[in-house]
């Protein structure tokens, strides 16, 4: 039974990345791809480390932890990727903790501006 493997063009239209990302994890050592010639095949594997790798970009992991995180797996195992996880996760948390109370922050100094200004606008009228 053959592996089901993603072309380079199906694995940038699956998670919606252009050539040129693809082609850069690739070159950091975030993906390793089967090649073929000049072809590229991306086996479940690899899927599932970019599934890894957009949902960690989403919560604001640098590229570098990313493949270091990935990469305990290979040298360490499961129980020691898990525990670097909980440690990364938990700064990680912090800081978007952070982000989210200056953002709300900005938010209401952004409406009581938009406010003022509105009011003084239907004075002048």
């Amino acid at each position: 039974m053959t592996e089901q493997r993603l072309s380079f063009k199906e694995m940038c239209a699956e998670f919606d990345v252009t050539p040129r990302t693809l082609r850069y994890y690739e070159y950091i050592e975030l993906l390793e791809p089967v090649r073929e010639g000049r072809s590229r095949f991306y086996t479940p594997r690899e899927v599932a480390r970019m599934k890894l790798i957009m949902r960690g970009r989403r919560w604001g992991f640098s590229l570098e932890e990313l493949r270091q995180w990935l990469e305990i797996y290979e040298k360490q195992g499961t129980t020691a990727q898990m525990e670097r996880w909980v440690e990364l996760a938990e700064r990680q948390v912090g800081v978007l903790t952070e982000q989210y109370d200056q953002l709300g922050v900005a938010l209401q100094e952004l409406k009581d501006m938009r406010d003022q200004v509105r009011k003084e606008l239907e004075n002048s009228r």
